[in-house]
């Protein structure tokens, strides 16, 4: 039987809030040139702030970092640069066990990033209750989001939002 690498990592997932609509707003090609930006915008965060671009489908991307932190970090860059673009990120961050498949990631902790960031607000960037433990020192802040059913996940999860 192969075996499966599963490795610690913090996953951030973004999103563009209301892209639908604001595709339908400009048009296939101006959406497309803002996609183009918002997609450099994101690819320089994530190399400054040392992550690992995994995928970027559509409006948003998934990224793999070493800790917390520094993903944090990038997704607040992320919504820096992005708001000349006049689009709102979301974000989600959570840290756990996550299994690699080639190029791609997968595993519960997956999930739980991505519902996170499903949770968020505009322009907000919530984490996963781990987070604030592992950041301890960091000077990044938060606000409790109270606990939160994921959908697919068996338990309820306790979520931050970054003040």
């Amino acid at each position: 039987p192969s075996t499966v690498d599963r490795v610690l990592a913090t996953v951030l997932f973004t999103d563009i809030v209301d892209s639908t609509a604001r595709a339908a707003e400009l048009g296939d090609r101006r959406w497309r040139e803002l996609l183009e930006q918002h997609h450099r915008v994101v690819r320089e965060a994530v190399e400054r702030h040392q992550g690992r671009e995994v995928d970027m489908a559509g409006d948003g991307v998934l990224a793999t970092f070493d800790g917390p932190a520094r993903a944090i970090r990038c997704a607040q860059a992320i919504q820096r640069g992005t708001a000349p673009l006049r689009v709102a990120i979301r974000a989600g961050v959570h840290t756990g066990e996550i299994e690699r498949l080639g190029d791609g990631i997968a595993g519960i902790a997956v999930h739980v990033g991505a519902r996170v960031m499903a949770a968020a607000g505009p322009s907000e960037v919530w984490v996963s209750g781990i987070v604030p433990q592992l950041t301890a020192g960091s000077g990044i802040e938060y606000e409790d989001r109270g606990t939160h059913e994921l959908k697919g996940v068996v338990d309820e999860q306790h979520l931050y939002s970054v003040a």
